[in-house]
């Protein structure tokens, strides 16, 4: 009678081992999907940010650019590279050197011919 209770202990214990790995598969391609949708839906929203009641310029004036930053507002006096953020979200890497390129006025204005 003990060896029937520990083999099946022991079945019990492989079938839960699997269904915890089935359930922590699907959970990480749960998350991977939410990861997913939230950055859709952010690069959606940051076309209409410009459009919001707090947006300080005309956003006629705004071009959405999408990366490295998010757009690109002109000014009368002055053209302004714009990113926006929420939250606690920080500046990638890429978005800190343009930002430093600019602010050290390493910034160009070309015009390429095309014959």
């Amino acid at each position: 009678m003990e060896k029937l209770a520990i083999i099946t202990l022991v079945v019990l214990l492989f079938l839960m081992m699997y269904l915890c790995t089935i359930l922590y598969s699907k959970l990480t391609k749960e998350r991977f999907r939410n990861r997913s949708l939230s950055t859709k839906y952010g690069k959606l929203t940051e076309q209409f940010l410009p459009l919001v009641d707090s947006y300080p310029w005309d956003p006629s004036y705004f071009r959405f650019l999408g990366s490295p930053i998010d757009g690109v507002q002109f000014e009368a006096d002055k053209v302004i590279f714009v990113e926006f953020k929420s939250g606690t979200s920080k500046l990638s890497k890429n978005q800190r050197v343009i930002r430093d390129l600019v602010d050290q006025g390493f910034v160009e204005f070309r015009v390429v011919r095309v014959d």
